[in-house]
């Protein structure tokens, strides 16, 4: 899936003085606390991360309680889409005027009927309905079933909630898609797999307790496909 990307970046964590007999466990909770919610600095929604401390030096900060900052480089997994960008999804829900799904099992997405009816229409059901192509009566979209769509708007403020359209080519049931649309299946059979069912995400579970985020000058470079980013951001 390519709004799944790859990230590293340079931190400085700050941890409380109470947790020196174990700063990488400190780091680590500081850092899962922005697991799933959307990053300004990532440009994106952090989904696991791997860290190794830098050096054996930390800075403190002035103050009543003395935090360390932990100079840290971690390697981040982001989940970042764009509009245009095609995602998929598993239908949640579905009616006349919409269709609701969930993309990597986290994140929520709606396509509105103006984005649907061009090429389905929608047939009420005992069990709630589908939608059927209006041009192939075997292209159907019901609950349950995994479509393959094109990102119209990302609500970042809403962490990240995605409105989405079946109007591009190469979109609708995946079922269909791969044995109709001729680019879908060549993906298919030139990788194997889906990318976005070969991800492992491993995420370390901690007790999330309340901590205290400072600010300080980060460097983050980002790497996308094709092309190399760079940003300055927070520290956390």
């Amino acid at each position: 899936m390519e709004a799944i990307r790859h990230a590293e970046a340079k931190l400085t964590v700050y941890v409380h003085p109470s947790n020196t007999a174990d700063v990488r466990r400190a780091v680590a909770r500081q850092l899962n606390t922005l697991l799933f919610s959307y990053e300004d600095r990532f440009d994106g929604v952090l989904l696991a991360h791997e860290f190794q401390v830098e050096g054996h030096k930390a800075k403190i900060m002035d103050g009543l309680v003395p935090y360390f900052g932990v100079p840290v480089h971690a390697s981040m997994l982001l989940f970042s889409p764009q509009p245009g960008m095609i995602l998929e999804g598993k239908v949640e829900m579905l009616g006349k005027e919409s269709i609701h799904s969930i993309v990597l099992g986290v994140f929520s997405a709606a396509i509105m009927s103006d984005d649907i009816t061009d090429r389905f229409k929608f047939k009420r059901k005992r069990d709630g309905g589908k939608f059927i192509s209006k041009s192939d009566k075997g292209h159907e979209i019901k609950r349950g079933s995994m479509i393959q769509f094109s990102v119209k708007r990302v609500d970042t403020e809403m962490n990240c909630h995605i409105t989405g359209s079946l109007v591009p080519p190469h979109t609708g049931s995946m079922l269909w898609l791969s044995v109709h649309d001729a680019k879908y299946a060549s993906e298919i059979n030139n990788s194997g797999k889906r990318k976005s069912r070969d991800i492992d995400i491993k995420i370390e579970q901690n007790v999330q307790n309340h901590t205290t985020v400072n600010n300080e000058d980060a460097v983050i470079n980002s790497e996308r496909p094709h092309k190399s980013r760079k940003r300055n951001d927070d520290a956390i």
